[in-house]
């Protein structure tokens, strides 16, 4: 039977509502209501082109230009509905990538069809902050894949009593994510085998962005080293940390966390296994599929190249050029030079440090590698950390 003039509108913001479901097939959705499946179809062509304002008679509704066909209005919100946390310029991508024989609807078509909806969610973008920045808090951009990786550790969340906590490693250039495990531990031994695990398959970074915090760094160790960033300076990797009280400066991959949190956390059941299949599975697709806004609407797979700086094992030893002194950093963080213990800091201990002499032999830049830790004078028998200072 017709519907009632008394809530026709009513009953046509109903009809609507359960056809956006997808939960009955069209046809058995308009024997329900009462309508042919020719006004089944007049009304939801409306609604996409024009929003509620269509399901009024027309001498009522405002004409608009630039109309979607509803076919397409229907699969712009299909593609939506898999991918909810996903904006309109990636659904846009998605489609466009799905039909290329059809002209592909305007971003601000694709907006209007998805807000109409309920589809849209609005976010706030926080201004960046600039301050001067410390020794090994530079900030450093990256032009390429591989000059810089951000780390982290996500918050964590429970399934079935056990406790998921992802750590993620992702390069900065091409939104790549090379990692997000779910780990037991957050020691440096833990994460070093990781990290061991992703140099070997990608090769070495130049730089290694974290924050402040264990095991990336130590709040009274030199220059806030650890054990683990000592590692990576030793095989020629610089670490660059966000400074203290601005998380902003990490803002792509806690952006990144953000997305795991809305899609995954507290959704999985299973325990920690379940969880890492299912994490797995959404960085595939956030690495294959999912068009990232900020490397032009690309995957970060069709940007991210193999690091050209190989890993082939850790070193033994350090060898410096002639003309440094070389010691070595015993167990409590020291240097014997002269006969004298000198402190230079507990997370390098077991390497080999080079002194190169200055003024006549009683002042030596310290050296780890080939990064300057600071300065050691024999008149004073003591080492001053370089922490003010900028690596070139």
């Amino acid at each position: 039977m017709p519907w009632k003039e008394t809530d026709e509108m009513e009953q046509k913001e109903l009809f609507i509502q359960e056809m956006l479901k997808q939960e009955k097939p069209f046809k058995h959705l308009c024997a329900e209501f009462g309508i042919s499946e020719k006004t089944g179809h007049k009304w939801k062509n409306r609604f996409y082109e024009q929003g509620k304002k269509g399901l009024y008679d027309q001498s009522r509704a405002r004409q608009t230009q630039n109309e979607i066909d509803g076919d397409t209005a229907a699969e712009l919100i299909r593609i939506k509905n898999a991918h909810l946390a996903w904006g309109p310029k990636k659904i846009r991508e998605l489609y466009a990538k799905a039909y290329p024989q059809k002209n592909v609807p305007s971003l601000s078509s694709v907006k209007r069809i998805l807000d109409k909806a309920g589809l849209v969610k609005q976010r706030k973008i926080r201004p960046p902050t600039s301050s001067n920045c410390p020794r090994l808090q530079q900030q450093i951009q990256a032009q390429a894949a591989n000059d810089v990786w951000n780390i982290d550790f996500k918050g964590w969340w429970k399934s079935d009593g056990e406790i998921c906590e992802p750590f993620t490693v992702r390069d900065r250039h091409s939104r790549k994510i090379l990692c997000a495990r779910l780990m037991t531990s957050k020691t440096s031994e833990a994460v070093r085998a990781v990290m061991t695990e992703l140099f070997k398959t990608y090769g070495l970074p130049k730089v290694i962005h974290s924050d402040n915090g264990a095991p990336f760094a130590a709040p009274n160790g030199l220059l806030n080293l650890t054990s683990l960033s000592v590692w990576w300076i030793t095989l020629g990797i610089l670490p660059d940390r966000s400074l203290k009280g601005h998380p902003e400066q990490n803002g792509s991959l806690e952006r990144m966390h953000g997305d795991i949190a809305k899609e995954i956390e507290g959704k999985v059941s299973g325990g920690r296994s379940a969880n890492q299949v299912v994490l797995d599975a959404w960085v595939e697709e956030y690495n294959s599929v999912r068009p990232n806004e900020a490397i032009g609407m690309k995957t970060p797979d069709e940007v991210y190249t193999r690091s050209a700086r190989t890993y082939n094992g850790d070193y033994d030893e350090l060898e410096y050029p002639m003309g440094f002194l070389v010691r070595k950093v015993t167990h409590g963080g020291e240097i014997i030079f002269n006969g004298i213990r000198i402190t230079i800091g507990y997370a390098l201990r077991g390497w080999h440090v080079g002194l190169k002499p200055l003024d006549e032999g009683r002042t030596f830049q310290v050296f780890l590698a080939d990064f300057l830790l600071g300065t050691l004078d024999l008149d004073s028998c003591c080492f001053f950390p370089l922490d003010d200072l900028k690596s070139d």
